[in-house]
């Protein structure tokens, strides 16, 4: 078998492997933001990725919100190995997927706690298959369209992989 992406681990387990730091950021805010390290930069170190936020008044509220960000961050830029087995007879969806779909319908928002994991099952998925939207609708049993409205909701998965089409001289999904 293959091992699970970062991204669909327990947040307490992936929170195991990352780094917070806190530092200043200048902007508006008021006098709070200016003189208290309310900015918080999270890195995974297993992946060096690195996330951050600034915007919101607490180093709490920040650290929430860091964490978020770099579990997407890590779901779009992070690839798991394709196991030597998979095909799309033995192939079938994590539990947490299969929770999230409903008569062909992906019903999630990326606010959800589970969006990074399943975006980054689809990203797999998409990534084994050499960007076959077909291949992977089928294997996940929901359209295609489907499939691009959770690119949409996250701008860089669905401009990485405009960018993969256009290499290939395909038109970008809108």
């Amino acid at each position: 078998m293959f091992s699970k992406h970062p991204a669909a681990l327990n947040p307490d387990a992936f929170l195991a492997d990352c780094r917070f730091t806190t530092t200043r950021r200048g902007g508006p805010g008021g006098q709070n933001r200016n003189k208290v390290e309310t900015a918080v930069v999270v890195e995974h170190l297993p992946t060096s990725i690195r996330a951050e936020a600034n915007e919101k008044r607490t180093q709490g509220e920040n650290r929430t919100a860091a964490f978020q960000r770099l579990r997407i961050a890590v779901a779009i830029q992070h690839r798991t190995v394709a196991p030597e087995s998979l095909s799309e007879d033995n192939f079938h969806p994590t539990a947490i997927w299969a929770r999230y779909i409903n008569k062909g319908r992906i019903l999630v928002s990326d606010s959800n706690p589970d969006f990074p994991a399943i975006l980054a099952e689809f990203l797999d998925l998409l990534s084994w298959h050499q960007d076959d939207l077909t291949a992977v609708a089928k294997l996940l049993s929901v359209s295609q369209s489907q499939l691009v409205k959770l690119l949409k909701l996250e701008p860089l998965a669905l401009t990485l992989f405009n960018q993969r089409r256009k290499l290939r001289g395909e038109h970008p999904l809108r």
